[in-house]
């Protein structure tokens, strides 16, 4: 994509080969969205959660962040987009299903793994700070592995950690125990084209 000109006529291919054709679906949403699966997925242009897991508008409330992270629930700080984002979807929408959605050469993680993050005030070391706990325990269990092999599996153990915190927000936690939400942590292994799922059960990211 090199400029927003290539945007507009993506515009009228998307209205003539979807919107025009699709006119009763475009009616209905006119009215409201009724979507039951929340997505928080990475900002990375490679990874849009609504062409990897081909779904029409509509179908996804999707939350985009650096690195596909969700904070504990706290009360400092004045602006909270992922947190007011998830409870609207969990309160407001009636959200039944949360996919947390990491991905394979996250950037942000890689800025992690290599203390590419600055250490100062800056916006980005402080949103990272949240995946520390998963850098330290990977380089701690795995600490005579590659940098591949770790970098990978702080992809993944950051989206534990995100379905962790989760459960710190209240009517998150209450949802989950009356069976009225279901928490789910995913993995999009874009070099291998694989979608994999966290099976608790074993305790590894398995193909689905």
């Amino acid at each position: 994509m090199s400029s927003p000109d290539k945007l507009i006529e993506g515009f009228r291919r998307f209205r003539k080969l979807h919107y025009i054709t699709n006119d009763s679906l475009f009616r209905k949403l006119v009215q409201g969205q009724t979507p039951k699966v929340l997505v928080v997925a990475c900002c990375d242009a490679r990874v849009d959660p609504a062409l990897v897991l081909d779904c029409a508008p509509g179908d996804l409330f999707v939350i985009r962040n650096v690195a596909n992270l969700v904070p504990p629930a706290e009360n400092r700080g004045h602006y909270q987009g992922t947190c007011s984002a998830l409870e609207f979807g969990v309160r407001n929408l009636g959200i039944k299903h949360i996919i947390v959605l990491g991905h394979a050469q996250c950037g942000g993680i890689r800025a992690l793994m290599e203390d590419g993050v600055a250490k100062d005030a800056s916006f980005l070391a402080e949103w990272m700070g949240i995946a520390r706990a998963a850098r330290e325990k990977v380089n701690r269990e795995l600490a005579g592995a590659s940098y591949e092999v770790r970098r990978r599996a702080c992809e993944q153990e950051s989206v534990l950690g995100s379905l962790n915190n989760l459960m710190t927000f209240a009517w998150i936690r209450e949802a989950v125990e009356q069976g009225e939400l279901t928490l789910y942590g995913w993995y999009f292994d874009i070099e291998h084209g694989e979608l994999l799922g966290y099976n608790s059960a074993t305790g590894q990211f398995e193909a689905l």
